[in-house]
């Protein structure tokens, strides 16, 4: 008795059990929603699904007669959920299309205890937490879908297809042959990097949009996100139409080199981890220190009483992105010949090139070619570095065609307050 007993204690039936328990908490907690909201299916209804379905697949698992019992379920299932719907058509619109929702979540449930009953615990778990999220989230998913324009739409579906239908496409790894040299490269890294950089540009838009004239925090810092020259742009028409309006003119543009910063340091650190090459910690202190101080500066310095706005054309353009792509590659494959031809000083100054018309473009080849192996840590680093400085003096630059002396010498003296505490963070790494 104490050998059955000690069986049922460590053999698999507990395991077994554990499954169903947890396949029927799932269901209780995708229900929990649809009783909240006061549906005709709710916690019990959703509860006895998931362990119907926990049920029918460990006797498919287990015995030879599960299999259309698995499918009976879920025929069950889909009449039940036809006829909550058909019972929803004699109520208004929207009660149709809750009814909708109810019958689609239904057999979410029964689809996540087969999940868990089959052992696939993390996506069962996965599937019923997002799915309780859309649920939550009903009121605010249809607020936004209903408030995007045209634009908007088509610029967000661009995305998708870039994200989701042009990536898993791509090869891991393709080998580029010029003559006697070949470049290996990763052209789903590449392109991972390019939807990553006009992902953040999609979150500007929206943070820009809702909080852009609210405060110049936010217009610079995500404004230079995905754009820090468009911040200086916007800043020059801002004061030259406005004088008065310089303190937190150039407070927009530190900040909008902070974000600049911040996103070069995402990108060589987010695409090193788990890259089967050490991640390029170097990199942190010396933008870290660029960032640090173009907040400080901004706060000590800038009229909070002020507050601007900046108008973005489009949350994400396939133009832009393309385009974006055509000049990292570019980069990427001169980077690579200037490395070949003349060593490191080669890529140092098509890294310097490139930081001009886009600082991540560069930063991301120099990742790639790290991860390749034809780049050591301070070399990737240095050449991050140089991108950067590049993107800082250039939108110095820009500054100094404004007519007010004021507003182009103070982006002049703080931009050089950047470079050189970057400067000195940078040599305290290299020693």
């Amino acid at each position: 008795m104490n050998g059955v007993t000690l069986q049922l204690a460590e053999g698999p039936l507990d395991a077994t059990v554990a499954r169903i328990a947890l396949a029927g908490a799932l269901g209780l907690f995708l229900g929990l929603e649809r009783e909240w909201s006061q549906k005709s299916a709710g916690i019990r209804t959703f509860s006895l699904i998931s362990l119907l379905a926990a049920v029918f697949t460990i006797l498919v698992l287990e015995t030879d007669v599960g299999e259309s019992l698995l499918a009976l379920g879920g025929v069950l299932v889909i009449v039940q959920g036809v006829l909550l719907a058909v019972q929803g058509l004699t109520s208004d619109e929207d009660e149709t299309r809750l009814s909708l929702t109810t019958s689609v979540s239904m057999l979410v449930a029964y689809g996540v205890g087969a999940l868990v009953a089959s052992g696939f615990i993390i996506e069962g778990v996965t599937v019923a937490v997002l799915s309780s999220l859309l649920l939550v989230l009903k009121r605010e998913l249809h607020q936004f879908a209903g408030g995007l324009n045209r634009e908007e739409m088509r610029s967000t579906t661009e995305f998708a297809i870039l994200a989701f239908v042009v990536y898993p496409l791509l090869p891991a790894r393709y080998e580029l042959d010029l003559g006697e040299l070949t470049i290996p490269l990763e052209p789903q890294v590449i392109w991972l990097m390019v939807v990553a950089v006009a992902g953040i540009g999609i979150a500007n838009y929206a943070i820009v949009s809702t909080y852009g004239g609210r405060g110049i925090a936010v217009t610079g810092f995500f404004g230079g996100l995905a754009s820090s020259t468009a911040v200086v742009g916007t800043m020059l028409d801002h004061v030259n139409q406005r004088p008065e309006a310089a303190s937190y003119a150039v407070a927009a543009i530190l900040l909008a080199n902070a974000a600049m910063a911040a996103r070069n340091l995402a990108i060589a650190v987010g695409f090193t981890v788990g890259s089967g090459s050490a991640v390029l910690l170097e990199a942190v202190v010396p933008l870290g220190a660029v960032i640090l101080l173009a907040f400080v500066i901004a706060g000590l310095t800038a009229d909070w009483r002020e507050s601007g706005s900046m108008e973005l054309e489009s949350p994400f353009s396939l133009k832009n992105a393309l385009g974006f792509g055509a000049v990292f590659l570019v980069v990427l494959v001169f980077g690579s010949l200037a490395e070949t031809w003349f060593g490191t000083l080669g890529f140092y100054a098509t890294a310097v090139a490139s930081g001009f018309v886009s600082s991540a473009g560069a930063t991301t080849s120099a990742v790639v070619l790290y991860r390749g192996g034809q780049l050591s840590d301070p070399e990737a680093t240095i050449a991050i570095l140089l991108a950067t400085v590049s993107s800082i003096v250039v939108k110095t630059a820009l500054a100094a065609t404004s007519s007010n002396k004021g507003f182009r010498n103070q982006v002049a003296l703080y931009s050089a307050v950047l470079l050189v505490g970057g400067g000195l963070a940078a040599a305290l790494v290299v020693v």
